[in-house]
């Protein structure tokens, strides 16, 4: 897919596709982890969170829009050719998982929907077709992939109203009041922000081939926010009223089989989608040679048959493990960047900054500090801040250890 895109994609495109990539059964999963919490803080937690992550989101892609270069590829601005090809290898481990999680989640549902009006039972065979439908979306090369998604995204927004409408017309919803716990707070920022941050290692794959800086940024942004937002929202609901934050039972109990089967199944592919494309870009960040359309159905492959194989049954600590990692990576590139004004230039001569990696372990042991503390403001945010005023204050000063290539 190299340079299918180029310059050709507005808002609608990015809002499209970044509402698309919200709208799935993993997101609502992980709003459901905030039962706890009750509908109004939940609510209130939702934003505030959401607001956070989507903002860091959309700033790693405005870094993408202007350099124009990939994911990836842009950390050679702050660590050096070798650090990206690093970061790269992280990547690609956590977008083969993702998409075994995204399959695996996906093929219970629609499983749950077949057994109950058919008496179909094969959670295999749904996971294997469901692969087998986000390869034939890679396949579909630039027209396919434009026309597909905003159709899908279309019809995935009114089976989302009539989910929400099941969800949330239960009267206990607007009734309950909880106690905030501090510990219990802190665990719901996390994991809102840390949604959209899963996401910072793949969105400049996109924005790059953006028209303008501004419709990319906004685009994603909006497209993101109101997507995911509503995704955990609907997970809150039907964790409350049902103790459970699948919402699918809730469909099948209201003769709602057909739109679940619907909204699973697109959901899981426009998502999907995302992960196996950036994952060929990013392998090609090591290998130049290669073809990311190639390289991105193998890789796919691959995560189909993990889920089919070795099913995953948590992820709470896969999101944790990816926030370790990409949360001080990019408080050091954003900084870099937006302060620094360190730019594409750089990057085509630095092998190495040994100072850019030894601040990058310091987040990711701060960051496991933090969230053994249950701190009330999470784990990545202070990470991120602590991270950035690290690299502001004491690298250029005092960690200018750098591996340049030979003139």
């Amino acid at each position: 897919m190299n340079n299918e895109f180029e310059n050709v994609l507005t808002f609608k495109h990015f809002f499209f596709l970044w509402f698309g990539a919200a709208v799935s059964i993993a997101e609502i999963l992980t709003g459901g982890l905030l039962a706890p919490l009750g509908l109004k803080n939940g609510i209130l937690i939702i934003l505030i969170g959401h607001a956070i992550g989507v903002t860091i989101l959309s700033l790693g892609g405005i870094i993408g829009s202007k350099e124009r270069l990939p994911a990836l590829a842009s950390t050679r601005i702050s660590f050096g050719l070798y650090g990206s090809h690093l970061f790269s290898l992280a990547n690609i481990l956590q977008l083969i998982g993702w998409t075994a999680v995204m399959i695996i989640s996906a093929s219970r549902s629609i499983n749950l929907i077949t057994k109950e009006l058919w008496g179909f039972d094969q959670i295999h065979c749904w996971s294997f077709i469901l692969g087998l439908m986000v390869l034939i979306w890679i396949f579909s090369g630039k027209n396919g992939f434009k026309k597909i998604n905003m159709a899908a995204v279309a019809l995935l927004f009114g089976l989302t109203l009539i989910l929400s409408a099941v969800v949330f017309k239960d009267q206990k919803l607007w009734t309950q009041a909880l106690p905030i716990n501090s510990s219990v707070w802190g665990m719901g920022l996390e994991l809102n922000i840390i949604m959209p941050l899963s996401w910072l290692p793949l969105i400049a794959d996109y924005t790059r081939f953006a028209k303008t800086t501004k419709g990319s940024a906004w685009g994603s942004w909006l497209g993101y926010f109101l997507g995911s937002s509503w995704m955990y929202l609907v997970g809150l609901g039907s964790g409350i009223v049902s103790n459970n934050p699948d919402p699918t039972g809730l469909m099948l109990a209201t003769n709602l089989g057909f739109a679940a089967l619907g909204i699973v199944f697109l959901a899981t592919i426009t998502t999907t989608f995302l992960d196996v494309y950036s994952a060929g870009v990013t392998f090609s960040n090591i290998f130049p040679r290669c073809n990311e359309r190639t390289v991105a159905l193998v890789i796919g492959g691959i995560g189909t048959a993990l889920a089919i194989t070795a099913p995953i049954e948590q992820y709470q600590n896969f999101l944790y493990a990816i926030g370790s990692v990409f949360a001080p990576l990019f408080a050091v590139l954003l900084t870099d960047y937006f302060i620094f004004k360190s730019r594409r230039s750089i990057a085509q001569t630095l092998l190495i900054d040994w100072g850019a990696i030894a601040v990058w372990m310091l987040g990711v042991v701060l960051y496991y500090s933090l969230l053994q503390t249950e701190f009330c403001l999470g784990a990545t945010l202070p990470v991120m801040v602590l991270t950035g005023a690290i690299n502001l204050l004491i690298r250029k000063r005092f960690l200018s250890w750098k591996t340049l290539k030979p003139v």
